[in-house]
C-alpha cells in the first residue's frame, strides 16, 4: 500500500477530486494549508504589493493499493498541472498496514 500526499492549488481541487473519482479513488482526506514557496517576488494589484511567498494550498492525503499508485499520481498531475510555478508537489511513502475500525478488516480489504 502507498500513501500519496499532495499539495495543490486550491483552484485545481475540484479538477483533482473529479479525476480521482474517475479512477475510482473515492476516499481521501484534505485540508487547507498555507506554505512558503520558492518564488520570492510579489505581485502588484491596483498599486498594492501582495506577497506571494505565503501561499494558500490544499493538502490531500490518499492511501491506495500498490496497483493504484501510478494511475493516482497520473490523475493528480494531469488535473493539477497549470504549467506555472506553484502547481504543487506529490510525496509517496509506503504504508505497512491498514485497518478498518468498524469491521476489523486489514490490508487492501480495509481500503475498499
Amino acid at each position: 500500500m502507498k500513501k500519496i500526499e499532495t499539495i495543490i492549488r486550491k483552484s485545481r481541487f475540484k479538477a483533482v477530486k473529479d479525476a480521482l473519482h474517475e479512477i475510482e479513488v473515492n476516499f481521501f482526506t484534505y485540508w487547507d494549508v498555507t506554505g512558503v514557496g520558492n518564488e520570492k517576488k510579489g505581485h502588484v494589484y491596483r498599486g498594492i504589493s501582495y506577497s506571494t511567498s505565503d501561499i494558500q494550498r490544499r493538502y490531500l492525503s490518499i492511501v491506495v493499493s500498490d496497483e493504484f499508485e501510478e494511475k493516482t499520481i497520473h490523475a493528480i498531475v494531469e488535473a493539477a498541472k497549470t504549467g506555472e510555478v506553484g502547481d504543487g508537489k506529490i510525496f509517496v511513502s509506503d504504508i505497512e498496514n491498514t485497518y478498518r475500525i468498524r469491521t476489523g478488516e486489514k490490508g487492501n480489504q480495509a481500503l475498499n
